[in-house]
């Protein structure tokens, strides 16, 4: 089986082939099954690169062309390539998609002689991150009281080789029984957490940069693995402004691009696509001008009128009464009360509404000529911000609820993997049906190639 192993890579690797034409990649690759794979350059919508530690000491960086078709051969991507080569691929699509030549004359492989070096003159530093953001981030993200289970862990799994039960059952009775013993411990494990979180957040989040030249935007992090985001202007779909409730309170706010290209890295858990999550609200907002002008963000957006909240009190939870008839049925016991089932329910009830008020006070928009600008969310609130030629579809929906109120419901539909959804229920009828006819006047801003 190694021996076969090591031969496939071999054979994979000598029948995967590249080319590069004036428009398009020519991708050859398969063993037995030749295939050949054709992917314009106009096609590409952002570009993931990224150098794990293993990369970074074999000197080598991986790169990932993301297009916004959805067939599984609508990426290119190349896992083992030098940054030099990374580099002259990506500066090479760049100046041909710039140039906008439209007929493939010759089929050329890349050399040093058609590739010109220096795609990034012109580049300015929008955000670079600091300790104080980093440390900022640390407390934020409660990255500092991931050690606690991972200490478990490591017991957990050292107790099934070495069972080690009965030596950790003795520690532990002595620290219990001491109170110094103990609150040594409790600082001693308090100052691991802190120094634990800041060191995690400082490899997922550090040298972090956001930077854009005249075209393109560039987002890069991170020490040990190194990732970088670029996409050019023209391709973002839409702004989305998000904030949980600490970040509300601390006026922190996480700024993602969207776009039709695929924005996961692997097991990353913030998307490549997204701004330092931590950033001031102010810091933001500005620095989504800087780099796109074109975008336009107001702070006056109207909110909903006081029926839209009667309809939403008035609306029925049919996840509240699923749960109420579960809790009627088995009738659970909780700290030795028998008939705690309806007690869970009113609290259930309760939380509902709380969510839903405080979605209708959040809810609100606005749109100028070009632009529709969207808020939303209870506890969690997201601001959506797109162009009007950037919006695929429109959706107006009324319930009957609605109808009898004289409100209505629309959706925003933009490209991106997945497809985003964003709406706003219970705007004033006349509100959505604007909204429509605005959606209508896209189609003098499109030109059909």
């Amino acid at each position: 089986m190694f021996g076969y192993s090591v031969i496939y890579i071999l054979l994979k690797w000598y029948t995967h082939k590249y080319k590069l034409a004036e428009t398009s990649f020519y991708i050859t690759k398969g063993i037995f099954l030749k295939t050949v794979q054709t992917i314009p350059f106009s096609k590409i919508q952002n570009i993931n690169r990224r150098t794990s530690f293993l990369h970074k000491i074999f000197q080598v960086t991986s790169i990932r062309f993301e297009t916004g078709m959805s067939s599984d051969d609508s990426t290119v991507e190349f896992k083992v390539i030098t940054p030099v080569k990374a580099d002259q691929i990506e500066n090479y699509i760049k100046n041909q998609v710039a140039s906008g030549k439209e007929e493939i004359i010759e089929i050329k492989p890349l050399t040093s002689s058609n590739v010109e070096n220096d795609g990034h003159e012109g580049k300015h530093i929008h955000f670079r991150s600091t300790k104080k953001d980093i440390l900022k981030a640390s407390l934020t993200s409660f990255s500092f009281l991931l050690l606690i289970p991972l200490i478990i862990s490591i017991y957990s799994n050292i107790d099934d080789i070495f069972h080690v039960e009965a030596q950790a059952k003795g520690v532990l009775s002595l620290i219990l029984h001491s109170r110094w013993v103990l609150g040594l411990v409790i600082i001693i494990l308090t100052i691991l957490s802190f120094i634990f979180g800041i060191v995690k957040t400082s490899i997922q989040f550090g040298n972090y940069e956001i930077s854009s030249d005249d075209n393109q935007i560039y987002i890069k992090k991170g020490y040990l693995e190194e990732t970088i985001f670029t996409i050019t202007k023209s391709r973002v779909q839409a702004v989305e402004i998000k904030q949980s409730l600490l970040k509300r309170i601390l006026g922190l706010a996480e700024v993602r691009l969207i776009s039709a290209g695929n924005t996961n890295i692997e097991d990353d858990k913030h998307e490549v696509n997204s701004l330092f999550p931590f950033l001031p609200v102010s810091r933001a907002y500005d620095i989504i001008t800087e780099i796109l002008p074109s975008y336009e963000i107001t702070k006056q957006m109207k909110g909903l009128p006081k029926r839209s909240l009667c309809v939403r009190l008035l609306r029925p939870s049919w996840f509240w009464v699923v749960v109420t008839f579960a809790l009627y049925y088995f009738k659970p016991i909780v700290f030795g009360f028998e008939q705690i089932w309806w007690v869970l329910s009113f609290i259930l009830l309760i939380w509902i509404y709380t969510l839903r008020v405080f979605d209708f006070y959040h809810t609100q928009y606005t749109l100028n000529e070009q632009f529709i600008q969207l808020k939303k969310g209870s506890f969690h609130t997201s601001l959506f911000i797109s162009k009007r030629n950037k919006i695929i579809e429109m959706q107006v929906k009324y319930s009957f609820f609605q109808k009898f109120f004289g409100l209505a419901s629309f959706t925003t539909i933009n490209r991106a993997k997945p497809v985003h959804h964003n709406e706003i229920c219970d705007v004033p009828a006349d509100i959505a049906r604007m909204v429509y006819k605005w959606y209508q006047g896209r189609t003098n801003e499109i030109e059909l190639v």
